[in-house]
């Protein structure tokens, strides 16, 4: 290849990243295999070595790739914020923001907020990305998001509206069958719903609560929307936000005094965009709504009679 490899070879090459195989990346970029076949072919040539291996799992990048990820990755971020940016108009609260939310937050406490804000401002379109992990809000993989710790990074704008709380929760009819405990080591005799993947918080969980570790759950899923489910469901017990399990009359919050967590919520974009009229409409709209709930939240808390 003579000269800079064109956009699209790095386009091609971040899909083939994500999706691990050449077909799944044409797919998803509207090409033919032979053409993202090609362009990872001249980006191999541009940078002097492979950069797949072929597996049982597909394709397997190598370390050379896995270096290139970062950089392609914020070309990728990069060029979708650019197209975001062109939509609209930049005075009016029209046009796409993308906003990135954890899977509990955007479930079940952002749909209400969003269809207020449509029908305040009905130009306006919202891409909402769901994740627990936090979206680099510096390379515009998100324009606005909602996030549950507090922002590290410079040249942020945040704002903290409030905090929601966690709990041990249960369905009458498992606790009618299985018992209430009466104490945190009496959770070892239940059925417990946990997540799958180790993280920060099982880690401190289980210095918290000994024993409670993922070799303790009988149900494991990464999926909050499962695991409430799977609570609502008479599964066990398991760790959701009081506000959320308030919605059904069935569910019955356990051990309050052996987890009470809050987790704060906080709004964030990038200070380059609060001059943009949609941004500071989504931004405000999510302030607002996310504040509402926190607040209904911590009411509903003080006005919960004791444990027994």
């Amino acid at each position: 290849m003579n000269g800079e490899p064109s956009w699209d070879v790095y386009r091609s090459f971040a899909a083939v990243l994500r999706e691990r195989s050449l077909s799944a990346a044409a797919r998803t970029l509207g090409l033919t295999q032979p053409s993202v076949a090609r362009h990872v072919a001249a980006l191999e040539q541009a940078v002097g070595g492979a950069l797949f291996v072929r597996s049982p799992r597909g394709l397997s990048p190598t370390d050379r790739a896995l270096a290139l990820r970062p950089h392609a990755e914020a070309l990728v971020a990069a060029a979708t914020a650019l197209r975001r940016a062109g939509t609209g108009s930049p005075d009016a609260p029209e046009g796409v923001v993308r906003v990135s939310a954890s899977q509990a937050v955007g479930v079940w406490h952002l749909p209400p907020i969003l269809a207020a804000l449509r029908r305040a401002h009905p130009r306006l379109t919202v891409e909402l990305a769901l994740s627990d992990s936090v979206d680099d809000l510096l390379q515009r993989q998100a324009d606005v998001a909602v996030r549950m710790v507090e922002p590290a990074q410079q040249a942020l704008v945040a704002r903290r509206v409030g905090a929601v709380r966690i709990g041990f929760h249960a369905h009458r009819d498992y606790l009618a069958r299985c018992g209430t405990p009466a104490t945190a080591a009496d959770l070892r005799d239940h059925d417990l719903i946990g997540p799958d993947a180790e993280t920060a918080f099982t880690r401190a969980a289980a210095r918290w609560l000994p024993g409670l570790d993922r070799a303790a759950f009988a149900l494991r899923t990464d999926s909050d929307a499962a695991h409430v489910a799977a609570i609502a469901a008479g599964f066990g017990i398991g760790i959701c936000q009081t506000a959320v399990a308030r919605r059904d009359p069935a569910l019955t919050r356990v051990l309050p005094a052996a987890l009470d967590m809050a987790l704060p919520l906080w709004i964030v974009m990038h200070e380059d965009l609060r001059g943009g009229a949609r941004y500071r409409a989504v931004f405000d709209a999510l302030a607002e709504g996310l504040s509402r709930v926190a607040t209904a939240d911590a009411r509903a808390l003080s006005l919960a009679p004791p444990a027994e």
